[in-house]
This record gives C-alpha cells, sequence and structure tokens, in this order.
C-alpha cells in the first residue's frame, strides 16, 4: 500500500533532501518524528506491517507511506531510500527528532556538498534529562548520505551506511527518545543482545570467562569515570550500570551459542 499526494514538494533540479523512516507499530512517535522534518522536500515512511496507528498518522504526513514485510534492517533502509526523488536521504528513526538548528545545517550541507556523508551527534533523554555524558554522548550517527555513494550494510544490529567518499561532521543534534522507562530500556537491551551475540558468533568470535569477567566492568569504568557518567547524577549511574550490563549479556548469550 502505499500513498502519494500529487503536490509536488520540491524544486527540480534544486539540491534538497527526501527523509525516510522505518517503521513498526511506532504509533507514539511517528507524529512528532514527521513533524520534525516538514521543512523535507520529501517524507517517505516504509512501515513493517504495524497492528497500530503507525500508517494512518503517517500518511497524513508523508508524500509516501508504503507497508511490506520486514526484511531487516539495512534492506528495509535501503528500499526506503530507493523510493526517494531526492539524491540526499537523510535516515531518521521514529523516536528521533531533528532540532531546528541542524535543519538548517542539513539544508545548507546539501546545498554545497563538500562530502559524500555526514555524521550528526545525538542525545538521548532518559529518566528525565538530556545524557550528555558516557557511551551515549555524542554518539555521532551517520544518517545523512548521498545515494548514490551509499547504502546500508545488513548487519543484525547497530547497521550502518557504507560510502565511497569522505564523511564530514555536523554539530547539530538529532534527538533521541529510546525508551519509556527502565523495563523498557531492559526488554531494548534483551533483544538487542540477542542479535549483537549471533552476529558475533556468526563471525567467528567466541567468548570465555574473562571476556565476562573484565569488559563489562571495564565498560562500566569507562561510562562512569571516562566518559563523565559521574556528572549526571542517578541517571548517569544508572545508564553507566546499563551499557555494562549491556555488555556482560552479550558475552554471555554468546558463550551460550558456543556451548
Amino acid at each position: 500500500m502505499s500513498h502519494k499526494p500529487q503536490t509536488v514538494w520540491y524544486t527540480p533540479g534544486v539540491p534538497g533532501v527526501s527523509v525516510t523512516i522505518i517503521t513498526r507499530n511506532e504509533s507514539a512517535h511517528i507524529r512528532a518524528a514527521l513533524e520534525s522534518v516538514a521543512w523535507a522536500d520529501e517524507r517517505i515512511v516504509v512501515d513493517a506491517q504495524s497492528t497500530d496507528e503507525t500508517v494512518a498518522i503517517a500518511r497524513g504526513l508523508a508524500q509516501q507511506v508504503v507497508v511490506r514485510e520486514w526484511p531487516g534492517y539495512g534492506a528495509q533502509k535501503n528500499y526506503a531510500a530507493s523510493l526517494a526523488s531526492r539524491d540526499w536521504i537523510l535516515s531518521l528513526d521514529a523516536d528521533e527528532r531533528v532540532t531546528p538548528a541542524l535543519a538548517t545545517e542539513i539544508q545548507q550541507a546539501v546545498a554545497h556538498p563538500a562530502h559524500a556523508a555526514f555524521r550528526i551527534p545525538r542525545v538521548t533523554f532518559h529518566m528525565g534529562r538530556w545524557i550528555r555524558s558516557t557511551d551515549w554522548y555524542p554518539d555521532h550517527q551517520l544518517r545523512l548520505y548521498d545515494r548514490r555513494r551509499g547504502s546500508w550494510n545488513d548487519a543484525r544490529v547497530h547497521e550502518g551506511v557504507v560510502v565511497g567518499g569522505s564523511v564530514g561532521e555536523l554539530s547539530g543534534e538529532i534527538q533521541h527518545y529510546p525508551y519509556r522507562d527502565l523495563a523498557d530500556h531492559l526488554e531494548t537491551i534483551n533483544r538487542y543482545t540477542t542479535l549483537a551475540a549471533a552476529e558475533m558468533y556468526a563471525g567467528g568470535r567466541r567468548a570465555g570467562l574473562a571476556q565476562m569477567a573484565v569488559h563489562p566492568p571495564a565498560a562500566f569504568i569507562r561510562n562512569y569515570l571516562l566518559r563523565g557518567g559521574i556528572r549526571d547524577g542517578a541517571p548517569g549511574l544508572v545508564v553507566s550500570a546499563m551499557n555494562a550490563y549491556y555488555v556482560f549479556l552479550k558475552f554471555a548469550k554468546l558463550r551460550e551459542l558456543g556451548a
């Protein structure tokens, strides 16, 4: 299914941006995400058969809404990019927002592009505050790219854009709202560590007692002390501990696969 308004939203021949968002049951987020990129030449949503109101909400705000089966993160994002009318793609997640300052910077960057792609810092809102410490910040994400020179890989988790050309950096932030609460945070860790362990195992990696004993506390020290989690009070402590738990669970699941 697709929805394509007849209005021409851009001037042909003038550099611009197509925003792509892949979704699955994101009714709580999709409106705000799309409204944050209302400045873009077009907005494209590719939905993996949501059972909530995601598609209905998106149809009122996006130029294209397509529903299809889930082929994996990278494949879905590449498909979304293939639908775009513009060559510059901004890939956004439904739980992310583009600030006005970043929007202006993106438009300036694509008007006279000096690189094939750009990394963008991302700041996460969790436990009532913006976290600008730990491994979570600046958390640069390569999200703005020329699709003629880049495409998404097929990694099971933490997929990325492979670019044939130089990569620049922008200073404006993507705002990230990934978790409803700590329970949701834990559920996400469980899901992503399963994918990460499977990818590591497929790549020939194995885990012993040393990895499970050494890497998690090292991750906590890096997050809490070296990367400033201590400055963020209780949220900084929790995020540092959760990041260390992620590392432990990833290696524990990898060891289980190799048992």
